[in-house]
């Protein structure tokens, strides 16, 4: 069973057909017809019309000039985050940074970003704190859990350093699953294989930022009682999460959810049950300056970072201009991408129905071939450490784009 079958195809409002996409003809045949509309939840209200695939794209002005494939490490701008940045920003230049009305706009700014945060976990807001990072998030869980050298942690071969590097800063044993040349469906088991009566956490990716590969949490939450930490820096805004599943799941808002930088999320699914290890002003409601602090309710307690009111707003404008079908023309576009490099003779790393990263080698030396595809006007990454190329679909993601990465190799 595909990856979005599993995780994505449960309790989806609204289902509608999905359109399939053709070849290279079918595109040609494809390019005057107009394209089913397709409501964006935050705008379909108030009697406004739908916005098409068209007027959703032509929010980001990157597409004019490139085509942009690599939401994996920064997604596109859009054209109302920046103006919503610039806003706040001549407001502050212009009125300053104070006053109670000043600082009542600010923490009100902050509930609405963690409740639309929230909104893409599809979890309760009280159980979301703002974080700087994915890996802030997981400095956080780690250092929270208070490990010793008795414990273990068990992590695989494919994480990012984001993930990595708390995980070899606990004083837990680190235990690796290889699981880089596995099939998705293999993967929850090979974790599971390094579980000893000594681990006290699973930590993993919910779509490996190396190989585009589901890592099964699904599975592997049944497979285990174990608590779960998931880094969603390559899955939130890309596909459904199922965060609540899980024990701990964190969220890189500059990548699937096209925020400004130095923004994401933790989802914290008891709060009670970890310590507030690296305490910020947030994080408390009251506290005496000899003896202890009260930790606010909920994740709140783990808010690790002040947003300048301009990034709130441009976080919000980001998750804003997101439209309700973004999981089903993610996975349309990735399959698509998938398979037309498959039908030029590429090797294919990802397999098929996964999220939105399609990993592929290019045959030759990927950051040579990433460079050149940069002078064409096609962004992409190289995969380091590999001879792989990380192409980034996304809602956005149009085929012509497809075809121009295509002519561009």
């Amino acid at each position: 069973m595909g990856f979005f079958t599993a995780a994505g195809g449960r309790n989806r409002p609204d289902p509608r057909p999905r359109r399939r996409l053709g070849g290279p003809g079918a595109l040609a045949a494809r390019a005057a017809a107009p394209r089913r509309p397709c409501s964006l939840g935050p705008h379909a209200g108030g009697g406004e019309a739908p916005l098409t695939f068209e007027e959703a794209r032509a929010q980001f002005p990157v597409f004019e000039r490139f085509a942009y494939l690599n939401a994996g490490t920064n997604g596109p701008l859009a054209r109302a985050t920046v103006e919503a940045i610039v806003e706040w920003n001549r407001r502050d230049l212009e009125q300053g940074r104070g006053g109670k009305p000043y600082f009542e706009n600010v923490l009100a700014l902050r509930e609405r970003a963690r409740e639309a945060l929230a909104g893409v976990l599809e979890v309760p807001p009280q159980n979301v704190a703002l974080v700087s990072s994915t890996t802030n998030a997981c400095n956080v869980v780690l250092a929270g859990l208070d490990l010793t050298s008795e414990d273990e942690v068990v992590t695989t071969d494919i994480e990012h350093f984001g993930l990595l590097g708390p995980l070899l800063a606990s004083p837990a044993k680190v235990r690796v699953a290889q699981v880089r040349d596995a099939s998705p469906r293999e993967a929850p088991c090979l974790v599971c294989g390094q579980v000893t009566s000594r681990t006290k956490l699973i930590a993993i990716s919910h779509v490996s930022w190396v190989t585009g590969n589901s890592l099964g949490p699904d599975e592997l939450r049944r497979q285990t009682e174990l608590p779960i930490l998931l880094d969603g820096a390559q899955s939130a805004g890309a596909c459904r999460t199922e965060a609540a599943a899980f024990d701990f799941y964190t969220v890189s808002g500059q990548k699937w959810l096209c925020g400004p930088d130095s923004t994401g999320a933790l989802y914290v699914r008891d709060p009670e049950r970890l310590r507030v290890a690296l305490p910020t002003y947030m994080s408390q409601s009251a506290y005496d300056t000899e003896n202890s602090f009260t930790p606010k309710p909920g994740a709140p307690r783990f808010d690790s970072v002040w947003y300048a009111p301009g990034t709130l707003a441009g976080l919000l404008a980001a998750l804003e201009a997101a439209p309700e079908w973004r999981h089903e023309r993610t996975r349309e576009v990735a399959s698509y991408c998938r398979r037309r490099l498959d039908e030029a003779g590429y090797e294919i790393v990802t397999a098929p129905d996964q999220a939105g990263l399609i990993t592929f080698s290019s045959g030759g030396e990927a950051a040579e071939a990433a460079a050149r595809l940069f002078e064409a006007g096609v962004i992409v990454r190289d995969v380091p450490g590999t001879k792989w190329l990380r192409a980034s679909c996304g809602w956005w993601t149009s085929e012509d784009d497809i075809e121009r990465l295509l002519g561009g190799l």
